[in-house]
């Protein structure tokens, strides 16, 4: 593209002396897709201009490698006797996909000026799914009947040559169109004059449904290794082939659609600057709403254990560590199962050995991932696995009688885990009174007990967690949430398939959203367990 850059002011000038054979020069003589990266840089009215300097089935080998809402633009620039003449000498299922993406209108504006076989041609290919191999087929293929001789073959094959995809596949057909055998055309060089096409065909020819899906056709061909793949009815009439470029489109925007799905993005049929803001943005938040109304059920897993977190302030440093291993570890799991999917690797009824793969996957990450977890966390300061927070209002504190609060010696209070209080610890801390404040003894106190008010700026100290325990909670959970997270992000894709969800919405956005939530739950419950009983 720098290139074309670099040389467009040269075309331009060609255009403004009105150089003939330059211009013709310029359409010919490069490859067509060279010719359409410099009809780039142009507009719509120009690229006209040059076109015209070739003949139409030049035309149409330079279309097909331009991009497509340039096509689009050329199309609204021509006039409906050009585009007639282009779509006549375009490739059948190029021509087919440019109509697709027009106006219904001018679609049928323009039918009636193309020749009436095109024009059948054209309805017949347009009739198909969307998802059928019918919907990138070629009718362009070369064919003969079982009783041609090899010689009669090849002159024939000489003057359809160039209307064709491809003719390194000759394809035998009985009289009702039947497909009864394939020659290749090495096959057919090498073979005496005299043989007749039905001694040396192959049969068996392997075919694909003019209604399969379309990605599973072009799996097929790559299975193997195949150039071309006829595509047959269901009375096994041969309708047209499926090449290898057409196999490169569909497994680009398979893989386009797969990465939107990545990233909880909407699927977008235009390119990313042709796109409208609007649209982006529509795309986009719906996803993004969904994901963040399902995140706020990890808030309301947060709330449930807030005594918890309260109590040990050094868990909310360790949170992102431990959640984010479950959302990349279900990530990878996903990605992986939902890959193999596609490729065939996997199916439904492999869920138990995919499920056994997995769990001792999950076990071995687990741990390897547990023991990074459990050093990182024994080396925490002291003074971050306590904490220390001053209350700005006055609350009350009831102990048993036999165990009253007596201050220390540097001033501290030390409260016995017995003590029932406003506060939400559940483990040893120190009252630090603010300066010139005592406790003040209530005499509303239960019987057998003593109730006492904290004054307002008091500081509390809870005693530090101990650092093995600590490193403990952190190693377990974070060996439990990624077993858990290559759990489900390895069954998830399995469970959509079977209920008829594409398995790529089970990808990373929706993997991580789920396991944050479940992750969350796994974490404090463990510190809870280790920590505060």
């Amino acid at each position: 593209m720098a290139i074309a850059s670099i040389l467009t002011p040269e075309l331009r000038e060609m255009l403004e002396t009105h150089d003939k054979e330059g211009l013709r020069e310029f359409c010919e003589a490069m490859h067509p897709a060279s010719t359409a990266d410099f009809l780039e840089e142009l507009g719509a009215t120009e690229s006209w201009e040059v076109l015209t300097h070739t003949n139409p089935a030049r035309q149409a080998e330079i279309f097909q490698y331009i991009p497509q809402p340039q096509k689009l633009a050329l199309v609204a620039a021509a006039s409906r006797g050009r585009l007639a003449q282009l779509l006549e000498a375009m490739a059948s299922d190029d021509r087919v996909d440019l109509l697709k993406d027009l106006e219904p209108e001018l679609r049928e504006e323009l039918l009636p000026l193309v020749a009436q076989a095109e024009r059948e041609d054209i309805r017949r290919l347009l009739s198909y799914s969307e998802d059928s191999a019918g919907s990138v087929m070629t009718t362009d293929y070369a064919w003969f009947p079982e009783d041609l001789t090899a010689g009669e073959a090849l002159a024939r094959l000489r003057l359809q040559a160039p209307d064709r995809e491809t003719i390194y596949y000759v394809y035998v057909l009985d009289s009702e169109r039947r497909l009864v055998g394939v020659v290749t055309l090495r096959k057919l060089i090498l073979a005496k004059p005299a043989a007749k096409l039905s001694e040396i065909m192959e049969r068996g020819v392997i075919v694909v449904l003019v209604d399969e899906n379309k990605e599973q056709a072009a799996q097929k061909l790559a299975h193997f290794d195949f150039i071309a793949m006829p595509v047959v009815d269901n009375d096994g009439r041969l309708v047209g082939i499926i090449t290898h470029d057409d196999v490169i489109d569909v497994v680009v925007d398979a893989a386009t659609e797969d990465a939107y799905r990545m990233g909880a993005v909407g699927p977008m049929e235009e390119g990313y600057l042709e796109t409208s803001f609007r649209t982006i943005w529509r795309k986009r938040a719906f996803w993004l709403s969904c994901l963040f109304v399902a995140e706020l059920f990890t808030f309301t897993a947060m709330t449930y254990f807030e005594d918890t977190l309260a109590s040990v302030l050094a868990l909310s440093l360790f949170i992102p560590l431990c959640i984010s291993t479950g959302g990349n570890s279900g990530s990878q799991a996903a990605t992986l199962i939902t890959r193999a999917m596609a490729l065939g690797q996997v199916t439904l009824r492999d869920w138990v050995r995919v499920l056994r793969h997995e769990l001792l996957m999950g076990l071995a990450l687990g741990l390897t991932l547990g023991v990074i977890g459990f050093a990182r966390a024994w080396v925490t300061p002291k003074d971050i696995r306590s904490n220390t927070e001053v209350y700005h209002q006055s609350f009350q504190i009831r102990v048993p009688k036999d165990k009253p609060l007596l201050p220390a010696e540097d001033g501290e209070i030390l409260v016995p885990t017995e003590a029932v209080q406003l506060l939400t610890a559940r483990q040893k801390m120190k009252l630090i009174l603010p300066p010139g404040h005592e406790l003040e003894v209530d005499d509303q106190a239960e019987p057998g007990y003593k109730l006492y008010r904290v004054p307002e700026n008091t500081k509390v100290q809870f005693e530090p967690v101990d650092r093995w325990r600590l490193a403990l909670v952190i190693s377990q959970s974070v060996a439990a949430i990624c077993l858990w997270g290559t759990v489900v992000g390895s069954m998830l894709p399995l469970v959509f398939k079977r209920f008829g969800v594409d398995p790529g919405i089970a990808s990373s956005p929706f993997v991580a959203t789920f396991v944050d939530v479940t992750g969350t739950i796994i974490y404090f419950s463990l510190a809870t367990l280790l920590l505060l009983r």
